[in-house]
């Protein structure tokens, strides 16, 4: 998901309604290795699924960093019910996982922590600019144009997706 080339000059997001999904763990005693490492090992396999799968609703993600203790990525989804019909699939790779760290966090005294937020946000909400940056972001997940179709600065670009999702701009 989304190229290592940096794009030359500077484009937008081509953003329509979109989910961020930001979801993360924090090692809390390293020595508990027992209890962070399959929470560590889960992420992977959940991604990895999703990436196979393009119905899904995952439309990109990037990760994030937060020093030697944290783990975590962005996810940019379709829907927020293709998010929650993922998180809750029997056969899928999360319920398991799920159900694993809670008997974990049960018995491991804080070994490790997780955390979520989701937004929901609606189209004409969202604006975004790259300078000679590969693809990142809502960019990889809807595709980018030059900036000035979109406008040049945030206002205009926020200003811009209003009108087109047929919202009032907010000054």
């Amino acid at each position: 998901m989304g190229g290592t080339e940096p794009i030359a000059g500077r484009v937008t997001a081509k953003s329509e309604t979109v989910v961020v999904f930001l979801i993360g763990m924090r090692v809390n005693r390293w020595r508990a290795v027992r209890h962070w490492l399959p929470t560590l090992l889960a992420m992977p396999r959940m991604l990895k699924e999703l990436a196979g799968d393009e119905g899904s609703g995952l439309l990109a993600l990037r990760r994030l960093g937060g020093g030697p203790r944290e783990f975590g990525t962005v996810q940019y989804w379709e829907s927020r019910e293709k998010l929650l019909a993922y998180a809750s699939a029997a056969g899928r790779e999360h319920r398991p996982a799920w159900a694993a760290f809670n008997r974990r966090a049960r018995g491991g005294g804080g070994a490790v922590g997780i955390w979520h937020e989701t937004f929901d946000v609606p189209a004409g909400s969202v604006e975004s600019v790259y300078n000679a940056m590969p693809e990142a972001g809502l960019g990889t997940a809807f595709g980018t144009e030059p900036v000035g179709r979109r406008g040049e600065r945030a206002a205009e670009r926020l200003a811009y997706g209003a009108a087109e999702a047929g919202e009032a701009a907010r000054p």
